[in-house]
């Protein structure tokens, strides 16, 4: 058997980190390798389903806890015994005998950890899809059709795990009870332990002839489209959950969610800041002077502003309810326009002779600022002239 990698290594995490570090180094891991995203590299397969088994074991308290204690034995009962099963670990040591006998000497189990009910509802995974929206989409909202692989109940079996015509049987070793008490010798003499039954794992049940569709484990993945509507005033970076979209529960229990990882593209004219849009007006010097309408371009089509006389250079405007819907609510933030003053470049002979002749023609009163600035300079510095 090949030498797993640690599943700390494969999701890139510590083994101090939160469920949440864990959760958000799977999901980009999972991104990162997923199969529509790198169709027929075997490589990026073989990867994603490495990362897939990580999660599946460090999203799950009681295998994390077996995990950190025992490493890959304590949660693969074949691996390091050449597929002999039984829960071996090193030289043929069962760490269930071990659990057994700290359990039934103090009561609380190997480390203080305790035996999960393998009959109890679990929930499903989340899954994790990605979709790339542009600035517009994500301003407005959209609805898109996503390709979803999740878990779900095996049509064959219809989840129970057992071939068609057969059924799962109560199991003889234990009957029923999961559980078969043994005698162990131990370092304070023999005594009487209670074990989970290796026959069938502790689930008190058997199944003599698996599915040949899910090979007895009640789910089969299946590749999908789910059609998503995202919300209007989403973010590049952002992700929101449609409930009960993710892989199909265990014995009974609830089916995770699907996350929808959204990307939005960069748009060439506008720029986001919170729920607020910029965006950046060129206009002529002469239509600075005399003042002008100009078109201003918007997210919901283009408005008309004046440009009163005199107006200055890269003077902000701002136009009221022009910006991002807030998510789940009435409210839109705001648009902000820089309006620029564009230079003109290359003048010939002509233009020059005639932006000077303007030039001369303009007294103190119309350059207040740059007066005002030269004035300053003379009275602190004692100097200044302005030498134009």
């Amino acid at each position: 058997m090949a030498e797993k990698r640690d599943y700390y290594e494969v999701l890139g995490v510590s083994k101090t980190a939160s469920d949440d570090e864990i959760k958000k180094a799977y999901r980009q891991m999972a991104k990162k390798y997923h199969p529509d995203l790198n169709p027929g590299n075997k490589e990026a397969e073989a990867k994603f389903k490495e990362v897939n088994e990580a999660y599946e074991v460090l999203s799950d308290s009681a295998k994390k806890s077996r995990y950190d204690q025992f490493g890959h034995a304590g949660v693969d009962p074949n691996y390091g015994a050449g597929g002999a099963g039984g829960g071996a670990g090193f030289g043929g040591f069962d760490f269930g005998d071990l659990g057994d006998i700290f359990e039934g000497f103090f009561g609380g189990g190997f480390g203080g950890s305790s035996r999960s009910n393998p009959n109890a509802p679990r929930r499903g995974a989340d899954v994790d899809v990605s979709v790339t929206i542009s600035f517009l989409e994500a301003c407005k909202g959209c609805e898109k059709d996503v390709a979803v692989s999740s878990m779900e109940a095996c049509p064959d079996c219809g989840g129970s795990g057992a071939a068609k015509g057969t059924s799962v049987k109560t199991c003889p070793e234990c009957g029923g009870r999961g559980q078969v008490r043994v005698s162990q010798r131990t370092p304070f003499g023999v005594m009487q332990t209670t074990k989970t039954c290796t026959r069938c794992g502790g689930r008190g049940k058997i199944i003599e002839t698996p599915c040949p569709k899910c090979h007895g484990g009640g789910r089969v993945r299946n590749s999908s489209t789910v059609h998503v509507t995202i919300p209007a005033g989403i973010d590049d970076g952002q992700a929101f959950a449609m409930s009960g979209r993710g892989d199909h529960g265990l014995n009974g229990g609830s089916s995770g969610d699907l996350i929808v990882n959204v990307n939005v593209r960069p748009d060439p004219i506008f720029t986001r800041r919170g729920f607020d849009i910029w965006c950046d007006v060129p206009i002529t010097y002469a239509q600075a002077v005399l003042g002008d309408e100009i078109t201003v371009p918007t997210i919901d089509g283009k408005v008309k502003y004046n440009i009163p006389e005199g107006f200055q250079p890269e003077t902000v405007v701002r136009l009221r309810g022009k910006g991002v819907q807030r998510i789940n609510s009435r409210g839109r933030g705001d648009q902000y326009v820089k309006v620029m003053v564009e230079v003109p470049k290359e003048l010939n002979r002509q233009q020059k002779e005639a932006l000077r002749h303007f030039d001369a023609l303009l007294n103190e009163k119309q350059h207040a600022k740059r007066k005002g600035f030269f004035d300053t300079l003379k009275e602190n510095w004692g100097g200044g002239k302005d030498e134009s």
